[in-house]
């Protein structure tokens, strides 16, 4: 494995930015040093005037494979995800066939090893019959439990008590919730189907089917339950600024129950279903201007605690239909780095922040080993960023369902160069074969 020397750029880590040099070799990082040092490797960067960031860890993706292929498959979104400077994922278990035997989790983790361009770690979904297996899933690897307490497919909703109960109660891993009330969804579905009289029902009405109500009635149940059990819970995609009253504010180390914000939720209001429609439908819903502004709010303080994406590529032609029947979900893996630092660019929180949710407290949060950081004896995970305005067009998307909500819109920052484990898997528009990416390994 080739040494690299990254020089003169300005890094960006642990709250403070500064200029130095780093060395990585062996796929680790050997020495930071306040100037260049005068050393020969391998390969050697000049990264004057650049940004050098820790890699993204998105805890947070829908990879569609397998069983959904048609839509995306792990080369191709570890690709999208390393063009768009993140180095690490953990994806959702619903796939065909879920994720919710020990067979099934392997054979995911098999995949990755041959597939992705990234790291890597996969949960395991919760069901109303699989408690059993729960002790015996490898915590070295496994990221958490996935908790529908929302829509999903097949068997993976659970809304009974009981089964609920067992859940929280039955590990001590890290339980990760998707927080929607069906019967209130159910419900308001019918209202507004009734409404249109079998009509097509206005994509801008999502938000109001799949409403705050049904949002913070789910997340307060997911919060009492993990009150009581003493569980540690992290609820996805926060989407309402009432949600965030049942969060506190702190260091992520001293929480056992943490949010999680969503690009997309940190990106569109309502306001911009007029113009992008069923592109931005999600579940949760985009909501109001209000909501927006209460997430970024919450991501600048220390009540929302990392930021991810939801990354949910479908086809095009799925999204076509209304509020009922349009799909959910948008691909948003490859430029959530460089959303997010037009946030900072806006002024909403610095540079800083943004590494702190996107790379240190997802480390943190999973007790990663080893990586998320800018240190010696670290992975060597990390990202060239150069301050320069594009625009995104079609051709700059890799994702395979080779769409997103943000073409044409312009970006202030742009990643330049993507290092997995020493090795550079992105470096301006050239993507190199699977091979870097390592399985997570989580430290208890």
């Amino acid at each position: 494995m080739s040494s690299i020397l990254i020089k003169n750029a300005l890094i960006v880590n642990d709250g403070i930015s500064s200029e130095g040099s780093v060395l990585v070799d062996n796929g680790v990082i050997v020495k930071i040093f306040k100037a260049v040092p005068e050393i020969h490797a391998d390969v050697e960067i000049d990264a004057s005037g650049k940004y050098l960031m820790p890699g993204v860890i998105d805890e947070h993706v829908h990879f569609r494979d397998p069983g959904l292929t048609a839509k995306a498959d792990t080369l191709s979104e570890s690709s999208a995800a390393a063009a768009g400077g993140v180095t690490s994922f953990m994806d959702m278990p619903n796939t065909k066939p879920q994720t919710v035997t020990l067979e099934a989790l392997e054979d995911k983790f098999a995949n990755a090893a041959e597939h992705s361009v990234i790291n890597y770690s996969y949960y395991f979904g919760a069901t109303s019959r699989n408690f059993d297996l729960f002790p015996k899933l490898d915590r070295k690897h496994v990221c958490g439990i996935k908790l529908f307490m929302g829509a999903s497919t097949g068997n993976m909703l659970v809304d009974d008590r009981d089964s609920l109960c067992r859940i929280f109660d039955g590990t001590d891993m890290l339980i990760a919730t998707h927080c929607e009330d069906q019967d209130i969804i159910t419900r308001l579905a019918g209202e507004f189907r009734d409404k249109y009289a079998g009509g097509e029902v206005p994509v801008e009405c999502h938000p109001l089917i799949r409403s705050e109500e049904a949002c913070y009635r789910s997340s307060a149940l997911a919060v009492e339950l993990a009150d009581r059990y003493d569980s540690r819970l992290h609820v996805l995609h926060i989407s309402t600024a009432r949600e965030l009253s049942l969060f506190e504010d702190g260091r992520i180390e001293d929480k056992r129950i943490t949010a999680e914000a969503c690009v997309p939720h940190l990106m569109f209001c309502d306001k911009d279903y007029a113009v992008s429609g069923a592109l931005i439908k999600c579940n949760p819903a985009i909501k109001t201007e209000r909501d927006r502004d209460a997430l970024r709010n919450a991501v600048a303080g220390s009540r929302v605690d990392t930021v991810a994406t939801d990354h949910a590529p479908h086809l095009l032609e799925d999204k076509k239909g209304d509020a009922l029947t349009a799909v959910s979900g948008m691909p948003m893996l490859q430029f959530s780095l460089v959303c997010m630092l037009e946030l900072a660019e806006q002024g909403l929180f610095g540079m800083e922040h943004v590494v702190e949710k996107m790379c240190h407290a997802p480390a943190r949060l999973y007790h990663i080993y080893r990586r998320g950081f800018i240190r010696e004896g670290y992975k060597a995970d990390l990202v060239l960023v150069s301050k320069r305005s594009w625009a995104l067009r079609n051709d700059d998307i890799i994702s395979k369902c080779k769409w997103s909500p943000l073409e044409g819109r312009t970006f202030s920052y742009h990643v330049d160069t993507t290092i997995v484990n020493g090795r550079i898997v992105y470096d301006d528009g050239r993507l190199s074969s699977p091979g870097a990416g390592e399985a997570l390994a989580f430290d208890y």
